[in-house]
């Protein structure tokens, strides 16, 4: 302690005070900017993605087949695109989706995010979704509480639950 104290009294006296202060500003702006990009990062666990709604008949599935026990009673549910299929392992995940925007202005509900569960892959679905090559297809009733309806499709945020 004795030594840091020391050292400080050197530099300052071997230092213009004026140069002390711009140091001292320096570290201090330094020092901020790491705690930002720290916060930053930690927030940021979601991908990004798009999404389109497809409608019935819902049934049958790649997952699950023709078993209607399979969807969720809220309606909230999806197919995989490509990007997370995953050979088949998508089925039965859960995603948190968020509409975060779209190619028209007040599209997004904001503040709204959902919970789905993954029952179909979206390129062999049986209804063929609003918008190819998205990487996730939600049900008309999902995609209803982040966007509006009359979207064929949106940007999301997305993240494995």
């Amino acid at each position: 302690m004795r030594l840091a104290i020391i050292s400080g009294l050197l530099l300052k006296q071997v230092v213009t005070p004026g140069l002390y202060k711009g140091m001292a500003k320096l570290q201090l702006f330094f020092q901020s900017l790491i705690v930002i990009l720290a916060v930053l990062f930690h927030l940021s666990h979601a991908d990004v993605g798009t999404a389109a709604h497809y409608r019935t008949p819902y049934l049958p599935t790649a997952c699950y087949g023709n078993d209607a026990t399979q969807f969720p009673s809220s309606n909230l549910f999806g197919s995989a695109g490509e990007g997370i299929w995953d050979n088949g392992a998508a089925c039965g995940r859960q995603y948190l989706v968020r509409c975060i925007s779209a190619a028209h202005p007040r599209t997004c509900i904001p503040g709204q995010t959902i919970q789905i569960k993954i029952v179909d892959r979206a390129l062999s679905s049986v209804s063929r979704p609003s918008r190819h090559g998205a990487t996730i297809v939600l049900s008309k009733t999902a995609f209803g509480m982040i966007a509006k309806p009359s979207a064929t499709g949106i940007n999301i945020e997305f993240t494995q639950v």
